[in-house]
Parts: structure tokens; C-alpha cells; sequence
């Protein structure tokens, strides 16, 4: 009995040291923006590697999640003579939920796993230690423009898979279902509001990217600098996003609603 206590207390007194550290980078990395203002190209390196690289997977995916929620909404609808409402039904899917969730999940395993595993190399190398030997911030150098650059994809990447996913909802629901087009637009446009809806899916993406940027930068940081511990670090990190993600959604989600 008194084992499990003590197992308990260790793993609770492990958790709240491992937070602290996170916290303690995670405000160095965010006073270390600073020094990017002059640097402004190491900002624009790592939103092409982060933001650009992961559009693809982003738009394709966006594209078929929307002909998906315009077939499903449309059996749905259909059934009480509702089918004018696809459009909202599909962008509200879109703006509230689905656009920032599966944006930050996509971005996670695609962005984040690289993220982990670059800064793992790094550590691997002694990249890191060098930096340091040279007089060279590695936080200020490494993390920061990678964090600043995730906190200002995230948003832009959920933007483009909620339009693409519109508009794969608007093939399925009026291309192949025969909705009409101007009701699915109006209806739309009608009933999504900017504030309650967009703005509140703009605050989550934003959040998701903290987060999610965050976990990968600092696993790839804190990781054992060998093989097997960057491997480790990089399934952490797509791991701890999801969970983080879901469950902060929840959250995000429930004070919206209040």
C-alpha cells in the first residue's frame, strides 16, 4: 500500500518538475522573439519549412473532409427537408471544429514530428553545444523562430482547410446532389456569424499552434541526444499533441459556449 502512495508521489513530483521545465524554456523561448525582429528571414525560413511544406496534406485533406460532411449532412438533412441548410452545416463543421482540430493533428504528425527530429539531430550532433561554445543562444537561434513560426502557420492552415473544405461541400451538395447553389451561399452567409463562429475558430487555431509547437520544440530539445531518443521523442511528440489538442478543445470549446 504505502508503494503505491510513494509510486504515486514520485510520478506526480516528476510531472510538475517536467512542467516546470517546460515553462521555464517556454518564457525564455518567448522573450528570445525579440531577437528575431532584425532577423526577420530566419522567421520566413521556418514558416516555408512548417507552414508551406504542410499545405499539401492540409488542402487534400481539407477537400475531402468537406465532400465528406456535405454527403453526410445531406442524407441527414434530406430526411426533414432541409437540405437548403447544407452550407451551414457544413461550414459551421468547418470553422467551429473540424478546421483547427484536424489542421493541428495534421500539422502535429507532419510539422511537429519534423520539428522533434531536427532539434534531436541537432542535440545528437552537439549542433547545440556548438552553438554555445560560438557565444550563440540555441533558444534564441533554434526555438524561438520555430515556435513563431508554427504560432503563425497554424491559423493561415486552418483558414485554408475550412475554404477547401466549402468547397468540397459545395461539389458534393450542389454539383452531385442538386442543391441549389445560391441557397447553400446565402444560407451560409446567413447563419455564420464572424465573432461567435470565425473569430472563436481563429482563437483555437491559434492555441492549437502554441501548443503543438511547443511539445515538438521542447521534445526535440529535452530529448537523450541518440537514435533511439530522438525516435522516442518524435512519437511523444505526435502522441502529447493529439491528447493536448483534443482535450484542449474541449476546453476552448466549453468557455465559447458560456
Amino acid at each position: 500500500m504505502f508503494d503505491w502512495f510513494a509510486k504515486i508521489g514520485r510520478s506526480a513530483i516528476d510531472f510538475f518538475a517536467r512542467f516546470g521545465r517546460e515553462m521555464i524554456l517556454f518564457i525564455q523561448t518567448v522573450i528570445g522573439f525579440a531577437t528575431l525582429i532584425p532577423r526577420p528571414g530566419l522567421i520566413i525560413a521556418q514558416m516555408y519549412s512548417v507552414g508551406v511544406r504542410s499545405m499539401l496534406i492540409i488542402l487534400v485533406s481539407g477537400f475531402f473532409v468537406g465532400m465528406v460532411l456535405g454527403l453526410q449532412g445531406y442524407n441527414t438533412l434530406v430526411d426533414f427537408g432541409a437540405e437548403e441548410s447544407l452550407g451551414v452545416v457544413v461550414a459551421l463543421s468547418l470553422v467551429r471544429e473540424l478546421g483547427p482540430v484536424v489542421t493541428a493533428l495534421l500539422y502535429a504528425g507532419r510539422a511537429g514530428s519534423a520539428l522533434t527530429a531536427e532539434i534531436g539531430l541537432m542535440k545528437a550532433t552537439e549542433q547545440l553545444s556548438g552553438l554555445e561554445m560560438m557565444a550563440v543562444n540555441p533558444v534564441n537561434r533554434i526555438l524561438a523562430p520555430r515556435l513563431l513560426a508554427g504560432i503563425i502557420s497554424m491559423p493561415l492552415l486552418a483558414a485554408m482547410f475550412s475554404a477547401v473544405g466549402v468547397f468540397g461541400g459545395y461539389l458534393v451538395g450542389v454539383d452531385m446532389l442538386g442543391v441549389d447553389s445560391g441557397a447553400y451561399w446565402s444560407q451560409m452567409q446567413a447563419k455564420v456569424d464572424y465573432n461567435d463562429d470565425i473569430v472563436n475558430g481563429v482563437i483555437k487555431s491559434f492555441a492549437f499552434g502554441i501548443v503543438t509547437t511547443w511539445i515538438a520544440v521542447y521534445e526535440g530539445y529535452s530529448c537523450i541526444p541518440t537514435s533511439e531518443g530522438v525516435s522516442r521523442a518524435t512519437t511523444r511528440t505526435v502522441v502529447y499533441s493529439a491528447l493536448t489538442v483534443l482535450g484542449l478543445d474541449f476546453l476552448l470549446t466549453a468557455l465559447m459556449l458560456d
